[in-house]
């Protein structure tokens, strides 16, 4: 009896490990449509989840070990009692750093973050940058733990990018598997970096993926829950922000003064994003009017900022100890606007100098000094028709973070998720809603897509806008020979008058020149090194760019309609 049983039982294994093999062969070659798609993203989730972990828990033994901070979450106030000269050169010495990474890992020594995911979401398959985007990890790693004036969720987003990227190399996934994997990976870094797993999974859809696509919907909040648990395996089921003093509303009568709220957020965060393009702008035109190496830029801003720090500590990191003081109303109101005016310009300065990390803490900890400053001045003009003025500070918080981000409803949740106060969510609505709809129209929609735009990539308007940037000429004319293309002569005759167009120019390109010429077709040519004429490839007929548009707009409508 035991020879069969053992001679059944190896035969079992032998099938089960074809089984698998099959199932390896097809996932790689077919993509994971073939079989069970929600434990990719699963494992995607665990994976990306624990990246986040790692690199937060990094920031904080890092961070402890250069300020020699017993707890991090009380950085700012420990770095008041250190020598200034130190200070001073922890940032320094970090910018230079960030500086040798940057420039020796990538090509123009520019941190990658949200936007460069965003862009590869919408014009890559879902793949970014690997290389560049390990080095912009380390140099966020670096920036966060040295006294940079940034957040930590743009590092761990575009780090989530580069898993879901491997694995999108390894099973030959397609466009619409990519961007589901993408958004897969960010959900779950979001939920581990600020425990919230509803607003991780709503971040990936309404900011990378930018649709609501219910195919794409139950992967990633697979992933993001999986990330939830990873965080709370570490940290618990406690909320990012302990608040002290819970807020109160005075309902339909204080709504009024949330609206006036939402406004003048949206026009602080306005002023944050245009300052930070500012800086960057100063920044490019001292760095060539002067000639330094580009390696060196951070380390200017580091000195910069460890300037500012030694007077206004509050600035180095992510800011959460200023931000919970001014949610509990820990600081009078003369602190609240210089620490908002100085942390907005330590922001500045960080990022425009090319040092890495995000901006969403930042605008987190700049909309809580906010709406508490309004808090005390709102209270104090009508005090028997007011609530408290730390309920102004939270739904500052979530007005100000709204507009950056261009995502009123992951960003409301988010701040829903990090305090664990849901009895004024009307309040923050109000607030969100206002912020957004005024930044939203006084920039390209957010912060991410106006970096893009500033690119000259034009994501902000929709598929419409950057559609015929993806297709290239070579890959839509008819080849010379074609019988149903012009003649030789023909293409001469318009090639002499200088109507024609190179292969590898996009479809953007060629419809300006139809619109300007009013002519039928393009030739398609090969430029040469020489001053020989150009080579003749073949002809772009206007008819052909038009339906190849149209393909292009009805497969991005399928996909997020599915």
């Amino acid at each position: 009896m035991g020879k069969p049983n053992r001679s059944i039982l190896i035969s079992q294994v032998t099938q089960a490990l074809t089984a698998l093999k099959d199932g390896w062969r097809v996932l790689r070659h077919q993509g994971p449509s073939q079989i069970q798609f929600w434990f990719i993203a699963l494992a995607i989730g665990i994976v990306a989840g624990f990246g986040a972990l790692f690199f937060r828990k990094g920031i904080n033994a890092l961070q402890s070990w250069v300020y020699g901070a017993e707890d991090v979450q009380y950085l700012h106030s420990f770095a008041q009692g250190l020598p200034w000269y130190w200070v001073l050169i922890i940032p320094i010495c970090g910018g230079l750093i960030v500086g040798l990474i940057l420039h020796n890992f990538t090509n123009d020594g520019r941190v990658r973050s949200v936007a460069d995911v965003i862009e590869g979401a919408a014009m890559n398959d879902g793949r970014v940058e690997t290389k560049e985007g390990i080095a912009s990890l380390f140099a966020s790693l670096i920036t966060l733990s040295t006294g940079g004036s940034t957040g930590r969720e743009g590092p761990v987003v575009h780090m989530a990018g580069v898993v879901s990227t491997w694995v999108c190399k390894r099973i030959h996934a397609d466009g619409i598997t990519g961007r589901d994997l993408l958004g897969c990976a960010v959900a779950a870094a979001v939920s581990v970096s600020f425990n919230a797993p509803i607003a991780g999974a709503l971040f990936a859809l309404e900011v990378v993926l930018r649709h609501f696509a219910v195919h794409a919907f139950a992967p990633i909040v697979i992933a993001s829950v999986a990330g939830t648990v990873i965080s709370r395996l570490e940290y618990g089921n406690v909320t990012e922000f302990l608040l002290t003093t819970p807020g109160s509303l005075k309902f339909y009568v204080e709504l009024p003064a949330f609206l006036l709220l939402g406004v003048i957020c949206g026009l602080i965060a306005v002023v944050l994003m245009k300052s930070i393009f500012l800086a960057e702008d100063i920044g490019t035109a001292v760095q060539e009017k002067v000639g330094f190496p580009r390696w060196l830029r951070p380390a200017v801003s580091g000195a910069m900022l460890g300037v500012i720090a030694i007077w206004f500590p509050h600035i180095i990191g992510v800011g959460y100890e200023t931000t919970i003081r001014a949610l509990s109303g820990d600081l009078i109101l003369s602190q609240v606007i210089v620490f908002a005016i100085i942390k907005a310009l330590a922001v500045a300065i960080t990022m425009g100098g090319r040092m890495g990390g995000g901006v969403f803490s930042p605008a987190l900890m700049l909309g809580a000094l906010s709406g508490l400053a309004f808090g005390y001045i709102a209270t104090g003009l009508l005090p028997n028709v007011s609530g408290t003025h730390t309920l102004y500070a939270f739904a500052g918080m979530g007005a100000v973070a709204a507009a950056v981000l261009g995502a009123p409803i992951s960003t409301t949740l988010i701040v829903f998720e990090l305090t664990g106060d849901w009895q004024i969510g009307l309040a923050v609505m109000v607030s969100v809603s206002l912020s957004t709809a005024i930044a939203s129209r006084l920039v390209d929609r957010s912060f991410f897509l106006t970096q893009l735009e500033r690119r000259d990539i034009h994501l902000a308007a929709g598929p419409q806008a950057y559609l015929l940037a993806m297709l290239q000429a070579g890959s839509v004319m008819r080849a010379k020979g074609d019988p149903r293309g012009p003649s030789e002569d023909e293409c001469a005759v318009l090639i002499g008058q200088g109507l024609h167009i190179d292969a590898s120019a996009t479809l953007e390109s060629a419809m300006l020149i139809f619109d300007r010429a009013e002519i039928a077709y393009l030739p398609v040519v090969a430029q040469n090194e020489s001053e020989d004429p150009p080579e003749l490839l073949g002809a772009l007929y206007h008819v052909d760019a038009l339906k190849a548009y149209n393909r292009a707009l009805a497969a991005t409508a399928a996909e997020e309609h599915s």
